[in-house]
């Protein structure tokens, strides 16, 4: 059935929301569109009276590749929506604050990306999997990715041949550094002596600076190392690093800000250093974390870096075991970096403690909302909430917020 309808708002995927409701992909508020409806999403979509934000999408791939949301927006309707979306999971929660956007990571700058591969009988198929398809669809001219994951593609193409089976899809996890791509590959055929011999030789082919096979390595020609303030980190295979290096820096520089004064801080959730590392250099930080190979990567870095001062760590899982108040006593600050279920055992210790200074990153808008409530009802104030795009043309929202008890 072909029906015409407006678009009300767009939904947390990016999709356009018309009344019913009905999912329209590719569609922005105010415009009157048409199309087949299928259940609750409409297909064959015909954009009739256009949004005044709507713009030409930069990249050829977009309406094929599932890698990007909203390439035809502008970048001011982005930033109003994005932080429309932090305004509207603070007032579910009845809370509100000063929301910003402060940074916007630029094209071609995403410098972590997992691609998909398969083998053909004519080679090879490398790239992201398309819209609503298992499809692979190569992007030879994506907009988004950083130029050092793009010039590794042929060696994507050719790892896969080699180390794919027909029946099964590679993971290749591929992150920019400055020595070269770190690539962390998984779901590949069995490692033997031929394999890793082949592999590696294709690894100093193409300058990758390391390559894992299933979690082991096969070739570290130059260590991946990354920046986080004055240290140098190498991550262990596959480690989550912040999107883009301007994301990275614009979150650490609000994360050292919002600490203020804090000569004693700990770092919850602190991964491989983003934010421990940096803090270091005006404070004493106790970085907790569940992954002990990210907490010895921290060390490593902090033992070989300068004008630091003192940073611990002790590995904890903070869902099972979140440090109690009498653990939190003496710190002057807490700063708390989640993944997107939020934390919400480790804040309600943070609300009995006696910390007066929280400074919270966040990936999920409505796990912050809800984090935050809680926070606001232990005695702290929401101060500012800041927004960093740094997934361009997705509908990732990131934030950073300060709460002062």
């Amino acid at each position: 059935m072909t029906i015409r309808t407006t678009i009300e708002r767009l939904g947390h995927r990016g999709d356009g929301v018309a009344p019913g409701p009905i999912f329209v992909p590719m569609a922005l508020p105010g415009e009157v569109v048409e199309g087949v409806l299928d259940g609750d999403r409409l297909t064959e979509v015909r954009i009739i009276t256009p949004s005044s934000d709507r713009v030409r999408p930069p990249c050829r791939h977009f309406k094929s590749c599932g890698g990007c949301a909203l390439q035809h927006a502008s970048d001011s309707f982005l930033g109003r929506w994005k932080t429309d979306v932090v305004r509207t999971a603070l007032s579910a929660q009845g809370l509100s604050a000063p929301v910003e956007m402060i940074a916007v990571s630029p094209p071609a700058s995403r410098r972590r990306a997992t691609f998909s591969g398969r083998r053909t009988k004519k080679g090879a198929v490398v790239g992201f999997h398309g819209r609503a398809s298992g499809a692979i669809v190569e992007i030879p001219d994506c907009k988004l990715l950083h130029p050092g994951l793009m010039a590794v593609l042929p060696a994507l193409h050719e790892i896969t041949q080699t180390g794919a089976s027909r029946k099964a899809e590679l993971s290749l996890a591929a992150t920019w550094s400055p020595a070269g791509v770190d690539l962390a590959v998984a779901g590949g055929k069995a490692l033997d002596a031929e394999l890793r011999q082949t592999l590696a030789g294709l690894a100093d082919k193409h300058g990758l600076a390391r390559l894992t096979w299933e979690g082991e390595t096969v070739s570290c020609v130059h260590p991946p190392v990354q920046a986080m303030g004055r240290a140098q980190v190498i991550p262990p295979p596959g480690a989550f690093l912040q999107a883009t290096v301007a994301g990275q820096e614009a979150l650490v520089d609000q994360v050292v800000r919002m600490a203020g004064p804090a000569r004693r801080v700990a770092d919850l959730f602190a991964g491989c250093g983003t934010f421990a590392l940096p803090l270091a250099t005006s404070a004493q930080v106790v970085a907790v974390e569940g992954d002990e190979a990210l907490l010895e990567a921290l060390d490593m870095g902090w033992r070989h870096a300068t004008g630091l001062k003192t940073v611990t760590t002790q590995a904890r899982d903070l869902f099972r075991r979140p440090l109690l108040p009498d653990e939190l006593a003496g710190f002057d600050a807490v700063v708390i970096d989640p993944p997107r279920a939020g934390a919400e055992a480790q804040i309600e210790e943070i609300a009995i403690s006696q910390v007066n200074r929280v400074v919270h990153v966040s990936c999920n808008p409505v796990t912050f909302a809800r984090d935050a409530r809680r926070l606001v009802d232990a005695g702290f104030g929401l101060e500012v909430v800041n927004v960093v795009d740094q997934f361009r043309w997705s509908a990732h929202v990131e934030l950073v917020a300060r709460f002062l008890r």
